[in-house]
């Protein structure tokens, strides 16, 4: 059967009309946090790097997991013996492939291993956040954690009772590896015995780390 054209007149309204439309907008996130987040993964991969005995499911490292989980975890088979070698091994493992310069997120153990990952592969990494480093000296490794300025840009997050470092070597260190200060106040060792789960003002905190880069 010949096809049936439309007359000319109505041809030219559906014209106009689907010009009128509005053509539907991206989503994009609502939070400013979010939005500074995803700009930021265009251009660097976030690793989370856990500290001794891993994170649990109620760990603030979880939760962020599991709200992004294009986010990469480093994972490994010992975790309860503190040895550095065998954390930048994971780390490395982890970052293979990559195309886009890391933001290590560490935590305790994690933040040891983070900064020194910086300084012994610096083109792949962007940038650190070390969330209550553990003082290197409890581990017996102060011989092989770095003493000295980092290669990239980086936030020490410190509380003042931390059972695992005081906050005047919180100080220490952060100066000395030439990061930002963020003071918590009195936040245990920012895990979940110091009520530190889903952990928001961590999220904003590493937002303005990436908003700096």
């Amino acid at each position: 059967m010949p096809r049936k054209l439309r007359p000319r007149g109505e041809m030219a309204i559906i014209d106009r009309m689907s010009l009128s439309r509005p053509l539907p907008l991206p989503s994009l996130p609502s939070d400013p946090v979010d939005a500074v987040l995803a700009r930021g993964q265009s251009r660097f991969v976030y690793v989370l790097v856990p500290g001794l005995n891993d994170s649990g499911p109620e760990h603030w490292q979880s939760h962020w997991h599991a709200a992004h989980p294009s986010w990469l975890r480093m994972t490994q088979r010992q975790w309860s013996t503190p040895d550095l070698e065998g954390w930048l091994g994971a780390i490395r493992r982890r970052l293979a492939g990559q195309s886009k310069p890391a933001i290590l997120i560490g935590h305790s153990m994690g933040a040891l291993a983070a900064c020194t990952m910086a300084c012994r592969q610096p083109s792949a990494v962007a940038a650190v956040m070390l969330v209550a480093p553990a003082e290197p000296a409890r581990f017996e490794l102060e011989e092989q954690v770095p003493d000295g300025r980092l290669p990239c840009p980086g936030v020490l997050v410190a509380s003042h009772n931390d059972p695992l470092l005081r906050f005047s070597r919180a100080e220490y260190w952060a100066e000395a590896w030439g990061c930002r200060l963020a003071d918590i106040g009195e936040a245990g060792h920012v895990n979940v015995e110091s009520g530190h789960g889903p952990w928001p003002h961590g999220l904003r905190l590493l937002s303005e780390l990436v908003d700096g880069l």
